[in-house]
């Protein structure tokens, strides 16, 4: 172990070791809406909080039913729910709280049958994959409920937590190991955690969906895109490498990002003819489960995909605190058939902002593509290292 590391384990448990809850930010965002008649659902992959956070905002509160749609005898009891039944269980509460809703049979009808029948209590659902909850609650519950996403820890939730400075300190450790909850609040045991995470969860909750019906197949495809994090994806390329063909591909691809582990970013394309415009780059939600993926928990220093790490981290960040404040901005990245390209572009009340990604700034200067300042000439470009990545992920 290097003095480095062991001055990053050390802090970590400095903080960690005070028992302090890391307050996350969708809290803001949720706590106004309690005590209202809309049910509340929070999206989002196992591990990354959410039932912690309910317990922080709900916890001391003695008027709160709390059920696990994982358990049998809750899967039972909804399916046999009447409303009276419901109304005798929750007796005089005013909330119930669902963990893993997706689990339960029916649930989109079973929480629009609380909702309407017993108005005085408040419905709050978690789910680990969009893909099985969105579509069972979405028509059931149309202007009933407030759907949330919730993603791994964020550097602006630990800034807050630690400091700005201390934060910055361990950018090469979250780079490794990512912003799992109990990844951050275990150090020196950050291997194991992810074991057990990208085990349990990757290879558990979404292999056990009935659309997948080539398990295998789907593991060398995550594996594929963890080798591919920064470069464009090309569904054929991945289909003929692993043995499936592009529209399955495109199909696992969009389970995986709908079970939260990773997001594409499409080609931006507007003016030019030789704009690639159907093209697509692939990310994961937190670094540790990539590097999982592939075997690979060596140091920064030690790696040859520092860069590209570092490509994911920020845009990630970025995409995390977009959906916290519930911005509509888009994001692409753009690339020419001429290999002119700039890694990120975010759109947002008309105002085009263009980024490039620079692990080592020490690289010298680096200039906004010709043809890009020519075809966008009000868009704003700047270059993103450590030292300045404040500038980027506003805290």
């Amino acid at each position: 172990m290097t003095f480095l590391e062991l001055c990053m384990i050390l802090l970590i448990f400095a903080f960690v070791k005070e028992g302090i809850m890391i307050t996350r930010n969708i809290e803001g965002n949720i706590v106004p809406l309690l005590g209202k008649r809309k049910a509340i659902i929070i999206m989002g992959a196992r591990q990354v909080g959410k039932s912690t956070l309910l317990q922080q905002m709900l916890g001391d509160r003695k008027d709160v039913v709390w059920m696990n749609g994982d358990e049998l005898d809750i899967q039972e009891l909804f399916r046999e729910m009447t409303s009276t039944r419901i109304r005798a269980i929750l007796g005089n509460n005013r909330f119930l709280v669902i963990d893993e809703a997706q689990r339960i049979q029916d649930i989109g009808l079973r929480l629009k049958l609380i909702t309407d029948q017993i108005p005085e209590v408040q419905v709050i659902a978690t789910g680990s994959s969009s893909f099985e909850l969105a579509t069972k609650v979405n028509e059931s519950l149309t202007g009933r409920k407030r759907e949330f996403k919730m993603f791994p820890l964020t550097f602006g939730e630990m800034v807050r937590h630690t400091s700005f400075l201390e934060e910055v300190r361990m950018l090469p450790h979250r780079m490794v190991y990512g912003y799992y909850p109990e990844v951050v609040t275990n150090p020196g045991d950050e291997r194991a955690v992810l074991k057990e995470l990208s085990d349990s969860y990757l290879y558990k909750d979404i292999l056990s969906l009935d659309s997948i019906n080539k398990p295998d197949k789907l593991v060398r495809l995550l594996k594929a895109l963890a080798l591919q994090i920064g470069s464009q994806v090309s569904y054929n390329e991945i289909g003929n490498l692993i043995g499936l063909d592009s529209k399955t591909v495109e199909r696992y691809v969009d389970i995986l990002e709908k079970s939260f582990i990773v997001f594409r970013l499409n080609s931006f394309a507007r003016n030019l003819r030789n704009e690639l415009k159907t093209s697509r780059k692939v990310y994961f939600w937190d670094l540790g489960i990539r590097n999982a993926v592939i075997g690979n928990l060596s140091q920064v220093e030690n790696r040859t995909d520092t860069g590209e790490l570092w490509e994911n981290f920020v845009i990630a960040e970025r995409l995390k605190q977009n959906a916290y404040r519930g911005s509509f901005a888009q994001s692409w990245f753009w690339r020419t058939r001429q290999q002119n390209e700039i890694d990120y572009l975010e759109e947002e009340d008309g105002r085009l902002l263009a980024f490039e990604f620079k692990w080592n700034d020490r690289k010298g200067n680096v200039k906004c593509p010709e043809t890009f300042v020519k075809s966008y000439p009000g868009a704003e470009f700047k270059v993103i290292t450590p030292k300045n990545v404040e500038e980027f992920l506003k805290m």
